[in-house]
Protein backbone atom coordinates (compact mmCIF):
# COMPACT_ATOMS: atom_id res chain seq x y z
CA UNK A 1 0.00 0.00 0.00
CA UNK A 2 1.48 3.19 -0.92
CA UNK A 3 1.74 6.31 1.69
CA UNK A 4 -0.37 8.67 1.71
CA UNK A 5 2.57 11.19 1.93
CA UNK A 6 3.21 10.34 -1.47
CA UNK A 7 0.03 10.23 -3.34
CA UNK A 8 0.45 13.60 -4.97
CA UNK A 9 2.93 12.04 -7.05
CA UNK A 10 1.45 10.01 -9.03
CA UNK A 11 0.44 9.89 -12.65
CA UNK A 12 -2.57 9.74 -14.31
CA UNK A 13 -6.46 9.65 -13.85
CA UNK A 14 -8.61 6.82 -12.04
CA UNK A 15 -10.61 5.33 -15.27
CA UNK A 16 -14.37 5.92 -14.84
CA UNK A 17 -17.08 3.77 -17.06
CA UNK A 18 -18.85 7.00 -18.93
CA UNK A 19 -21.12 4.77 -20.63
CA UNK A 20 -24.74 5.50 -20.38
CA UNK A 21 -28.05 3.44 -21.54
CA UNK A 22 -28.73 5.83 -24.16
CA UNK A 23 -28.75 4.78 -28.10
CA UNK A 24 -29.63 5.46 -31.56
CA UNK A 25 -31.01 2.85 -34.29
CA UNK A 26 -29.43 3.49 -37.82
CA UNK A 27 -31.52 1.38 -40.46
CA UNK A 28 -30.51 1.50 -44.34
CA UNK A 29 -31.49 0.48 -47.97
CA UNK A 30 -29.72 1.15 -51.16
CA UNK A 31 -32.00 -0.53 -53.25
CA UNK A 32 -36.06 -1.12 -53.90
CA UNK A 33 -35.62 -4.54 -53.80
CA UNK A 34 -33.78 -4.54 -50.29
CA UNK A 35 -36.69 -2.15 -49.23
CA UNK A 36 -39.08 -5.16 -50.94
CA UNK A 37 -37.21 -7.85 -49.21
CA UNK A 38 -36.28 -9.50 -45.77
CA UNK A 39 -33.90 -6.68 -45.60
CA UNK A 40 -36.92 -3.78 -45.36
CA UNK A 41 -36.48 -0.73 -43.18
CA UNK A 42 -39.32 -1.92 -41.12
CA UNK A 43 -37.74 -5.69 -40.34
CA UNK A 44 -34.40 -3.74 -39.65
CA UNK A 45 -35.84 -1.11 -37.08
CA UNK A 46 -38.02 -3.66 -35.55
CA UNK A 47 -34.54 -5.66 -34.93
CA UNK A 48 -32.78 -3.14 -33.33
CA UNK A 49 -35.36 -1.73 -31.11
CA UNK A 50 -35.79 -4.98 -29.85
CA UNK A 51 -32.18 -5.33 -29.09
CA UNK A 52 -32.33 -2.38 -27.39
CA UNK A 53 -35.16 -3.56 -24.89
CA UNK A 54 -33.43 -6.56 -24.30
CA UNK A 55 -29.85 -4.61 -23.38
CA UNK A 56 -31.91 -1.93 -21.35
CA UNK A 57 -31.14 1.02 -24.11
CA UNK A 58 -33.20 3.99 -24.38
CA UNK A 59 -33.75 4.84 -28.08
CA UNK A 60 -33.03 8.68 -28.59
CA UNK A 61 -33.51 8.96 -32.36
CA UNK A 62 -34.00 6.76 -35.58
CA UNK A 63 -32.16 7.30 -38.71
CA UNK A 64 -32.13 6.32 -42.16
CA UNK A 65 -35.15 5.52 -44.34
CA UNK A 66 -34.36 6.38 -48.02
CA UNK A 67 -31.95 4.26 -50.49
CA UNK A 68 -28.89 5.27 -49.18
CA UNK A 69 -25.45 3.56 -50.74
CA UNK A 70 -23.06 2.32 -48.28
CA UNK A 71 -19.90 2.45 -50.72
CA UNK A 72 -18.82 5.74 -49.38
CA UNK A 73 -20.20 7.71 -46.53
CA UNK A 74 -21.33 11.17 -48.11
CA UNK A 75 -24.88 10.33 -46.93
CA UNK A 76 -27.77 12.69 -45.45
CA UNK A 77 -29.01 10.44 -42.83
CA UNK A 78 -25.82 8.75 -41.75
CA UNK A 79 -24.09 12.71 -41.73
CA UNK A 80 -27.30 13.61 -39.79
CA UNK A 81 -27.34 10.33 -37.09
CA UNK A 82 -23.54 10.98 -36.26
CA UNK A 83 -23.94 15.05 -35.86
CA UNK A 84 -27.26 14.33 -33.61
CA UNK A 85 -24.78 12.09 -31.65
CA UNK A 86 -21.83 14.27 -31.53
CA UNK A 87 -24.32 17.29 -30.39
CA UNK A 88 -27.14 15.54 -28.45
CA UNK A 89 -27.69 17.10 -24.73
CA UNK A 90 -27.94 13.19 -23.83
CA UNK A 91 -24.74 11.25 -23.65
CA UNK A 92 -25.16 8.61 -26.48
CA UNK A 93 -23.06 5.52 -25.67
CA UNK A 94 -24.47 2.97 -28.45
CA UNK A 95 -25.49 2.88 -32.57
CA UNK A 96 -27.15 0.17 -33.28
CA UNK A 97 -27.59 -1.26 -36.49
CA UNK A 98 -28.61 -4.60 -38.21
CA UNK A 99 -25.52 -5.79 -39.28
CA UNK A 100 -22.07 -4.13 -39.84
CA UNK A 101 -22.58 -3.68 -43.56
CA UNK A 102 -25.61 -1.81 -42.97
CA UNK A 103 -23.56 0.97 -40.89
CA UNK A 104 -20.83 1.19 -43.95
CA UNK A 105 -19.21 -0.54 -46.85
CA UNK A 106 -15.90 1.72 -47.15
CA UNK A 107 -13.94 -0.27 -45.67
CA UNK A 108 -10.91 1.43 -43.75
CA UNK A 109 -12.89 4.79 -43.88
CA UNK A 110 -15.48 3.04 -41.57
CA UNK A 111 -12.91 1.51 -39.25
CA UNK A 112 -11.40 4.96 -38.71
CA UNK A 113 -15.11 6.70 -38.56
CA UNK A 114 -15.94 3.77 -35.42
CA UNK A 115 -12.23 4.72 -33.97
CA UNK A 116 -13.55 8.53 -33.76
CA UNK A 117 -16.52 7.45 -32.12
CA UNK A 118 -15.09 5.25 -29.51
CA UNK A 119 -13.03 7.62 -28.70
CA UNK A 120 -16.10 10.29 -27.87
CA UNK A 121 -17.42 6.94 -25.75
CA UNK A 122 -20.02 5.97 -28.60
CA UNK A 123 -19.81 2.25 -29.53
CA UNK A 124 -21.13 0.43 -32.77
CA UNK A 125 -23.71 -2.76 -32.02
CA UNK A 126 -24.76 -5.18 -34.72
CA UNK A 127 -27.64 -6.75 -33.92
CA UNK A 128 -26.77 -9.66 -36.36
CA UNK A 129 -22.81 -9.48 -35.27
CA UNK A 130 -22.58 -8.79 -31.73
CA UNK A 131 -19.12 -8.45 -30.94
CA UNK A 132 -17.66 -6.49 -27.44
CA UNK A 133 -16.03 -3.60 -28.98
CA UNK A 134 -14.20 -3.13 -25.73
CA UNK A 135 -11.75 -5.72 -25.99
CA UNK A 136 -9.03 -5.88 -28.38
CA UNK A 137 -10.67 -9.48 -29.82
CA UNK A 138 -14.05 -7.91 -29.96
CA UNK A 139 -12.56 -4.50 -32.19
CA UNK A 140 -10.37 -6.82 -34.06
CA UNK A 141 -13.56 -9.04 -35.25
CA UNK A 142 -15.15 -6.10 -36.16
CA UNK A 143 -12.96 -4.41 -37.96
CA UNK A 144 -12.75 -8.04 -40.14
CA UNK A 145 -16.26 -7.50 -41.00
CA UNK A 146 -15.67 -4.32 -42.18
CA UNK A 147 -12.90 -5.17 -44.20
CA UNK A 148 -15.09 -8.00 -45.86
CA UNK A 149 -18.00 -5.80 -46.37
CA UNK A 150 -15.75 -3.71 -48.58
CA UNK A 151 -14.55 -6.56 -50.76
CA UNK A 152 -18.04 -7.76 -51.38
CA UNK A 153 -18.70 -4.49 -52.21
CA UNK A 154 -16.11 -4.47 -54.92
CA UNK A 155 -16.93 -7.82 -55.73
CA UNK A 156 -20.85 -6.88 -56.27
CA UNK A 157 -19.47 -3.46 -58.37
CA UNK A 158 -16.95 -5.84 -60.62
CA UNK A 159 -19.62 -7.88 -61.53
CA UNK A 160 -22.06 -4.95 -62.36
CA UNK A 161 -19.72 -2.92 -64.10
CA UNK A 162 -18.73 -6.46 -66.44
CA UNK A 163 -22.55 -6.84 -66.86
CA UNK A 164 -22.65 -3.16 -68.17
CA UNK A 165 -19.09 -3.04 -70.06
CA UNK A 166 -20.64 -5.95 -71.85
CA UNK A 167 -24.33 -4.57 -72.79
CA UNK A 168 -22.40 -1.76 -74.26
CA UNK A 169 -19.69 -3.56 -76.58
CA UNK A 170 -22.89 -5.26 -77.54
CA UNK A 171 -24.54 -1.61 -79.14
CA UNK A 172 -26.82 -1.51 -75.68
CA UNK A 173 -26.99 2.19 -74.00
CA UNK A 174 -26.81 1.94 -70.29
CA UNK A 175 -28.45 4.67 -68.29
CA UNK A 176 -30.35 7.39 -69.12
CA UNK A 177 -32.11 7.86 -72.86
CA UNK A 178 -29.54 11.09 -74.17
CA UNK A 179 -31.83 14.47 -74.99
CA UNK A 180 -34.24 13.81 -78.19
CA UNK A 181 -34.61 10.27 -77.22
CA UNK A 182 -36.71 7.91 -74.55
CA UNK A 183 -37.26 4.72 -73.50
CA UNK A 184 -40.12 2.64 -74.07
CA UNK A 185 -41.68 -0.36 -73.64
CA UNK A 186 -41.86 -2.90 -77.04
CA UNK A 187 -42.05 -6.67 -76.91
CA UNK A 188 -41.20 -6.97 -73.64
CA UNK A 189 -37.73 -5.42 -73.88
CA UNK A 190 -36.72 -1.52 -73.13
CA UNK A 191 -35.92 0.42 -76.56
CA UNK A 192 -33.95 3.57 -77.07
CA UNK A 193 -36.33 5.69 -79.76
CA UNK A 194 -36.08 9.11 -81.11
CA UNK A 195 -38.71 11.45 -79.80
CA UNK A 196 -40.16 14.82 -81.13
CA UNK A 197 -37.82 17.23 -78.99
CA UNK A 198 -35.26 14.78 -81.32
CA UNK A 199 -36.85 15.57 -84.59
CA UNK A 200 -36.49 19.21 -84.02
CA UNK A 201 -32.99 19.19 -82.55
CA UNK A 202 -31.64 17.87 -85.80
CA UNK A 203 -32.42 21.05 -87.47
CA UNK A 204 -29.49 22.59 -85.45
CA UNK A 205 -27.07 19.98 -87.21
CA UNK A 206 -28.51 21.51 -90.37
CA UNK A 207 -27.85 24.84 -89.36
CA UNK A 208 -24.72 24.96 -87.36
CA UNK A 209 -23.19 22.65 -90.43
CA UNK A 210 -25.03 24.38 -93.54
CA UNK A 211 -25.51 28.10 -91.93
CA UNK A 212 -22.88 28.32 -89.74
CA UNK A 213 -25.23 29.73 -87.18
CA UNK A 214 -23.62 30.43 -83.89
CA UNK A 215 -25.32 28.71 -81.20
CA UNK A 216 -27.33 31.75 -79.75
CA UNK A 217 -29.00 31.92 -83.14
CA UNK A 218 -29.74 28.14 -83.11
CA UNK A 219 -31.07 28.43 -80.12
CA UNK A 220 -33.61 31.28 -80.94
CA UNK A 221 -34.75 28.70 -84.11
CA UNK A 222 -35.60 26.51 -82.17
CA UNK A 223 -37.64 28.15 -79.72
CA UNK A 224 -39.52 29.00 -82.79
CA UNK A 225 -39.80 25.53 -83.33
CA UNK A 226 -41.47 25.20 -79.82
CA UNK A 227 -37.82 23.78 -78.23
CA UNK A 228 -36.39 25.85 -75.62
CA UNK A 229 -32.60 24.62 -75.21
CA UNK A 230 -30.07 27.04 -73.68
CA UNK A 231 -27.30 28.31 -76.27
CA UNK A 232 -24.36 26.87 -73.78
CA UNK A 233 -25.91 23.24 -74.18
CA UNK A 234 -25.98 23.36 -77.72
CA UNK A 235 -22.56 22.59 -78.69
CA UNK A 236 -22.50 20.15 -76.07
CA UNK A 237 -25.04 18.21 -77.61
CA UNK A 238 -23.67 18.54 -81.09
CA UNK A 239 -20.07 17.06 -79.97
CA UNK A 240 -22.05 14.11 -78.89
CA UNK A 241 -21.67 10.81 -81.29
CA UNK A 242 -24.67 9.69 -80.07
CA UNK A 243 -26.44 11.35 -82.17
CA UNK A 244 -24.44 10.01 -85.39
CA UNK A 245 -25.24 6.53 -83.91
CA UNK A 246 -22.19 5.88 -82.06
CA UNK A 247 -21.77 5.59 -78.17
CA UNK A 248 -19.45 7.30 -76.20
CA UNK A 249 -18.84 5.93 -72.54
CA UNK A 250 -16.43 5.93 -70.13
CA UNK A 251 -16.52 2.39 -69.49
CA UNK A 252 -15.69 2.03 -73.17
CA UNK A 253 -12.14 3.34 -72.53
CA UNK A 254 -11.78 5.90 -74.88
CA UNK A 255 -13.40 3.99 -77.88
CA UNK A 256 -16.41 4.29 -79.62
CA UNK A 257 -19.34 1.65 -80.03
CA UNK A 258 -21.78 1.34 -82.86
CA UNK A 259 -25.33 1.63 -81.01
CA UNK A 260 -28.43 -0.19 -81.97
CA UNK A 261 -30.34 3.19 -81.52
CA UNK A 262 -31.39 5.46 -84.22
CA UNK A 263 -28.87 7.77 -85.72
CA UNK A 264 -30.42 11.47 -86.18
CA UNK A 265 -28.03 12.55 -88.66
CA UNK A 266 -25.41 11.26 -91.17
CA UNK A 267 -21.87 11.11 -89.94
CA UNK A 268 -20.85 13.40 -92.91
CA UNK A 269 -23.46 16.41 -91.19
CA UNK A 270 -22.12 15.40 -88.02
CA UNK A 271 -18.72 15.90 -88.86
CA UNK A 272 -19.70 19.32 -91.00
CA UNK A 273 -21.08 20.43 -87.50
CA UNK A 274 -18.19 19.75 -85.74
CA UNK A 275 -16.07 20.91 -87.36
CA UNK A 276 -17.80 24.58 -87.17
CA UNK A 277 -18.57 23.91 -83.38
CA UNK A 278 -14.67 23.88 -82.67
CA UNK A 279 -13.57 27.15 -85.01
CA UNK A 280 -13.72 30.41 -82.69
CA UNK A 281 -16.91 32.25 -83.76
CA UNK A 282 -15.79 35.65 -82.55
CA UNK A 283 -12.54 35.13 -85.30
CA UNK A 284 -10.45 36.83 -82.38
CA UNK A 285 -9.00 35.86 -78.81
CA UNK A 286 -8.54 37.87 -75.69
CA UNK A 287 -5.91 37.72 -73.16
CA UNK A 288 -6.66 38.86 -70.08
CA UNK A 289 -2.93 39.11 -68.64
CA UNK A 290 -1.89 42.77 -68.17
CA UNK A 291 -4.28 43.84 -65.44
CA UNK A 292 -2.57 47.35 -64.92
CA UNK A 293 -4.15 48.42 -68.10
CA UNK A 294 -7.63 47.20 -68.82
CA UNK A 295 -8.08 50.17 -71.59
CA UNK A 296 -5.88 48.57 -73.62
CA UNK A 297 -7.92 48.39 -77.21
CA UNK A 298 -10.83 50.16 -75.61
CA UNK A 299 -9.28 53.41 -76.01
CA UNK A 300 -8.52 54.93 -79.01
CA UNK A 301 -6.32 57.60 -80.57
CA UNK A 302 -8.68 60.84 -81.71
CA UNK A 303 -6.09 61.79 -84.40
CA UNK A 304 -5.86 58.66 -85.98
CA UNK A 305 -8.94 56.56 -84.61
CA UNK A 306 -6.31 53.77 -84.34
CA UNK A 307 -6.90 51.35 -80.61
CA UNK A 308 -3.90 52.38 -78.11
CA UNK A 309 -1.88 49.73 -77.02
CA UNK A 310 -0.86 49.74 -73.14
CA UNK A 311 2.47 48.87 -71.50
CA UNK A 312 3.99 49.27 -68.17
CA UNK A 313 7.08 50.70 -66.90
CA UNK A 314 8.68 47.97 -64.92
CA UNK A 315 11.96 50.68 -63.97
CA UNK A 316 8.77 53.28 -62.19
CA UNK A 317 7.42 50.42 -60.43
CA UNK A 318 4.81 49.05 -63.28
CA UNK A 319 3.32 52.22 -63.62
CA UNK A 320 0.54 51.96 -66.86
CA UNK A 321 1.03 53.66 -70.31
CA UNK A 322 -1.17 54.38 -73.09
CA UNK A 323 0.28 54.57 -76.29
CA UNK A 324 -1.13 55.17 -80.07
CA UNK A 325 0.07 52.37 -82.48
CA UNK A 326 0.38 54.71 -85.38
CA UNK A 327 4.00 55.78 -86.32
CA UNK A 328 4.89 59.38 -85.89
CA UNK A 329 1.56 59.94 -83.80
CA UNK A 330 3.30 60.45 -80.43
CA UNK A 331 -0.21 60.20 -78.70
CA UNK A 332 1.14 58.93 -75.55
CA UNK A 333 -0.28 59.14 -71.74
CA UNK A 334 -0.13 58.09 -68.20
CA UNK A 335 -2.51 55.31 -67.36
CA UNK A 336 -2.93 56.74 -63.61
CA UNK A 337 -4.43 60.29 -65.26
CA UNK A 338 -6.54 58.30 -67.55
CA UNK A 339 -7.92 55.37 -64.94
CA UNK A 340 -9.08 58.58 -62.88
CA UNK A 341 -10.46 60.10 -65.34
CA UNK A 342 -12.44 57.47 -66.45
CA UNK A 343 -14.09 56.85 -63.06
CA UNK A 344 -14.74 60.22 -62.91
CA UNK A 345 -17.06 59.51 -66.34
CA UNK A 346 -18.69 56.89 -64.34
CA UNK A 347 -19.20 58.81 -61.25
CA UNK A 348 -20.90 61.45 -63.31
CA UNK A 349 -23.47 58.80 -65.08
CA UNK A 350 -24.25 57.10 -62.03
CA UNK A 351 -27.69 56.55 -60.47
CA UNK A 352 -28.43 58.79 -57.42
CA UNK A 353 -31.29 58.23 -55.36
CA UNK A 354 -32.93 60.84 -53.40
CA UNK A 355 -34.39 59.94 -50.08
CA UNK A 356 -38.06 58.75 -50.71
CA UNK A 357 -37.70 58.54 -54.72
CA UNK A 358 -36.50 55.24 -55.42
CA UNK A 359 -40.19 53.79 -55.15
CA UNK A 360 -41.16 56.58 -57.40
CA UNK A 361 -38.10 56.06 -60.21
CA UNK A 362 -38.87 52.33 -60.17
CA UNK A 363 -42.44 52.86 -61.10
CA UNK A 364 -41.25 55.32 -63.76
CA UNK A 365 -38.94 52.28 -64.95
CA UNK A 366 -41.80 49.70 -65.18
CA UNK A 367 -43.92 52.41 -66.61
CA UNK A 368 -41.11 53.07 -69.47
CA UNK A 369 -40.17 49.61 -70.04
CA UNK A 370 -44.24 48.30 -70.40
CA UNK A 371 -44.64 51.31 -73.10
CA UNK A 372 -41.80 50.32 -74.75
CA UNK A 373 -41.94 46.89 -75.02
CA UNK A 374 -46.25 46.38 -75.09
CA UNK A 375 -46.30 46.53 -78.93
CA UNK A 376 -43.05 44.76 -79.46
CA UNK A 377 -44.50 41.62 -77.99
CA UNK A 378 -47.58 42.30 -79.73
CA UNK A 379 -46.04 42.01 -83.01
CA UNK A 380 -43.15 39.44 -81.79
CA UNK A 381 -46.11 36.77 -81.35
CA UNK A 382 -47.73 37.59 -84.53
CA UNK A 383 -44.32 37.05 -85.96
CA UNK A 384 -44.49 33.65 -84.34
CA UNK A 385 -47.73 32.75 -85.93
CA UNK A 386 -46.40 33.50 -88.93
CA UNK A 387 -43.29 31.67 -88.66
CA UNK A 388 -44.63 28.70 -87.49
CA UNK A 389 -47.20 28.34 -90.42
CA UNK A 390 -44.56 29.43 -93.13
CA UNK A 391 -42.40 26.04 -91.07
CA UNK A 392 -45.67 24.33 -91.79
CA UNK A 393 -46.24 25.52 -95.20
CA UNK A 394 -42.46 24.47 -96.03
CA UNK A 395 -43.13 20.66 -94.28
CA UNK A 396 -46.35 20.17 -96.13
CA UNK A 397 -44.73 21.15 -99.58
CA UNK A 398 -41.91 18.20 -98.49
CA UNK A 399 -44.75 15.88 -98.35
CA UNK A 400 -46.28 16.77 -101.50
CA UNK A 401 -43.39 16.05 -103.31
CA UNK A 402 -42.24 13.15 -101.96
CA UNK A 403 -45.85 11.28 -102.84
CA UNK A 404 -45.22 13.04 -106.24
CA UNK A 405 -48.58 15.35 -105.83
CA UNK A 406 -46.25 18.53 -107.09
CA UNK A 407 -43.78 18.34 -109.71
CA UNK A 408 -40.12 19.07 -109.28
CA UNK A 409 -40.00 23.25 -110.82
CA UNK A 410 -43.39 23.52 -108.17
CA UNK A 411 -41.31 22.80 -105.22
CA UNK A 412 -38.41 24.32 -106.28
CA UNK A 413 -40.50 27.78 -106.83
CA UNK A 414 -42.14 27.53 -103.66
CA UNK A 415 -39.44 26.11 -101.02
CA UNK A 416 -37.34 28.99 -102.61
CA UNK A 417 -39.81 31.61 -101.63
CA UNK A 418 -41.12 30.04 -98.33
CA UNK A 419 -37.30 29.43 -96.90
CA UNK A 420 -36.81 33.54 -98.29
CA UNK A 421 -40.29 34.50 -96.37
CA UNK A 422 -38.75 32.43 -93.19
CA UNK A 423 -35.46 34.04 -93.31
CA UNK A 424 -37.10 37.56 -92.97
CA UNK A 425 -39.71 36.80 -90.42
CA UNK A 426 -36.57 35.30 -88.20
CA UNK A 427 -34.65 37.96 -88.57
CA UNK A 428 -37.02 40.22 -87.61
CA UNK A 429 -38.42 38.10 -84.78
CA UNK A 430 -34.75 37.86 -83.71
CA UNK A 431 -34.08 41.44 -83.43
CA UNK A 432 -37.29 42.00 -81.50
CA UNK A 433 -35.43 40.30 -78.26
CA UNK A 434 -37.08 38.79 -75.50
CA UNK A 435 -38.81 40.13 -72.23
CA UNK A 436 -37.52 40.64 -68.85
CA UNK A 437 -38.79 37.18 -66.28
CA UNK A 438 -38.57 39.43 -63.25
CA UNK A 439 -38.60 42.68 -64.13
CA UNK A 440 -38.71 44.42 -60.54
CA UNK A 441 -35.61 42.27 -59.41
CA UNK A 442 -33.79 43.13 -62.52
CA UNK A 443 -34.95 46.94 -61.87
CA UNK A 444 -33.36 46.57 -58.31
CA UNK A 445 -29.80 45.05 -59.17
CA UNK A 446 -30.05 47.69 -62.15
CA UNK A 447 -29.89 50.72 -59.93
CA UNK A 448 -27.88 49.14 -57.37
CA UNK A 449 -25.38 48.47 -60.55
CA UNK A 450 -25.74 52.24 -61.63
CA UNK A 451 -25.12 54.07 -58.49
CA UNK A 452 -22.00 52.10 -57.98
CA UNK A 453 -20.32 52.53 -61.81
CA UNK A 454 -17.14 53.94 -60.47
CA UNK A 455 -16.75 51.99 -57.52
CA UNK A 456 -17.03 48.64 -59.16
CA UNK A 457 -14.91 49.71 -61.73
CA UNK A 458 -11.98 49.81 -59.15
CA UNK A 459 -12.59 46.55 -57.17
CA UNK A 460 -13.70 44.05 -60.64
CA UNK A 461 -11.30 41.61 -62.13
CA UNK A 462 -9.86 42.54 -65.75
CA UNK A 463 -11.69 40.26 -67.33
CA UNK A 464 -14.56 42.03 -65.95
CA UNK A 465 -13.32 45.65 -66.63
CA UNK A 466 -13.29 45.18 -70.08
CA UNK A 467 -16.90 43.87 -70.21
CA UNK A 468 -17.85 46.34 -68.32
CA UNK A 469 -16.50 49.37 -70.40
CA UNK A 470 -17.65 48.35 -73.41
CA UNK A 471 -21.57 47.70 -71.60
CA UNK A 472 -21.36 51.68 -70.21
CA UNK A 473 -19.22 52.73 -73.40
CA UNK A 474 -20.70 50.45 -76.60
CA UNK A 475 -18.16 52.34 -79.30
CA UNK A 476 -15.13 52.86 -77.13
CA UNK A 477 -13.87 56.14 -76.21
CA UNK A 478 -11.37 58.49 -77.78
CA UNK A 479 -8.57 60.53 -76.56
CA UNK A 480 -7.48 63.85 -77.78
CA UNK A 481 -3.92 64.35 -77.03
CA UNK A 482 -4.55 68.19 -78.56
CA UNK A 483 -6.83 69.63 -75.64
CA UNK A 484 -6.19 66.52 -73.14
CA UNK A 485 -9.54 65.46 -73.52
CA UNK A 486 -11.58 61.89 -73.32
CA UNK A 487 -14.59 61.73 -75.45
CA UNK A 488 -17.46 59.15 -76.28
CA UNK A 489 -20.28 58.82 -79.27
CA UNK A 490 -22.55 56.85 -77.03
CA UNK A 491 -23.32 56.14 -73.95
CA UNK A 492 -25.66 52.74 -72.83
CA UNK A 493 -28.98 53.50 -73.18
CA UNK A 494 -30.24 52.10 -70.14
CA UNK A 495 -27.45 53.94 -67.72
CA UNK A 496 -27.90 57.23 -69.71
CA UNK A 497 -31.57 57.05 -68.87
CA UNK A 498 -31.08 55.85 -64.97
CA UNK A 499 -28.73 59.41 -65.25
CA UNK A 500 -31.27 61.25 -66.47
CA UNK A 501 -33.67 59.84 -64.61
CA UNK A 502 -31.63 60.68 -61.48
CA UNK A 503 -31.26 64.44 -62.19
CA UNK A 504 -34.67 65.12 -63.19
CA UNK A 505 -36.14 63.26 -60.09
CA UNK A 506 -33.96 66.06 -58.10
CA UNK A 507 -36.25 68.72 -59.30
CA UNK A 508 -39.55 67.71 -58.49
CA UNK A 509 -40.77 67.37 -54.78
CA UNK A 510 -40.23 64.47 -52.97
CA UNK A 511 -42.70 62.35 -52.48
CA UNK A 512 -44.85 63.80 -55.05
CA UNK A 513 -46.25 60.54 -57.12
CA UNK A 514 -48.20 62.01 -59.79
CA UNK A 515 -45.61 64.20 -60.85
CA UNK A 516 -43.01 61.41 -61.42
CA UNK A 517 -44.92 59.69 -64.06
CA UNK A 518 -44.77 63.07 -66.04
CA UNK A 519 -40.95 62.71 -66.57
CA UNK A 520 -40.63 61.93 -70.52
CA UNK A 521 -39.46 58.14 -71.59
CA UNK A 522 -35.98 58.71 -72.98
CA UNK A 523 -35.35 57.05 -76.21
CA UNK A 524 -32.11 57.17 -77.50
CA UNK A 525 -30.75 59.70 -80.17
CA UNK A 526 -27.89 59.88 -82.29
CA UNK A 527 -24.66 62.16 -82.31
CA UNK A 528 -25.03 62.41 -78.08
CA UNK A 529 -21.77 63.17 -77.36
CA UNK A 530 -20.11 63.71 -73.73
CA UNK A 531 -17.22 65.18 -73.27
CA UNK A 532 -14.69 64.08 -70.00
CA UNK A 533 -11.93 66.33 -69.02
CA UNK A 534 -8.83 64.18 -69.05
CA UNK A 535 -6.62 65.88 -66.33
Amino acid sequence: MQPKSLEKFARGKVQVDERTNMCVIYTRVSTKEQADNNLSLETQRKACDQFAIKNNLIVKGHFGGTYESAKNDERKQFNAMLSFVKRSKDKISTIIVYSVDRFSRSGGNAIYITEQLKKQGVNLQAVTQPSDTSTPSGKLQQNIQFIFSEYDNQLRREKCVAGMKEAMQNGKWIGKAPFGYEIVRKEGKNVIVLNEKGKIFKKAFEWKALEKLSSAEISRKLFLFGLEIDDRRIAEFIRNPWYCGYMSHKLLEGKLVKGSHEPLVSQELFIKANIEVDKNEHGYSLHFENEPIPLKGFLKCNQCGQPMRGYTIKLKKNLPYYKCNTKGCCNNKSGKELHISFKSALQYLKLELLPNTRGFLKKQVIATYNKINREREENKEIMREQIMEVNRKIQRLEERFMVEEITLDLYQKYGILYKEELKNLEEAYNESGKRVSNLEKCIDVAFEMAGNLHQMWDVLTFKDRVIMQKVVFPQGIWYDKKINRCRTNEVNFVIRYFSQLSKDAAEIKSGDSNMIFEIPALVGTTGFEPVTLCL
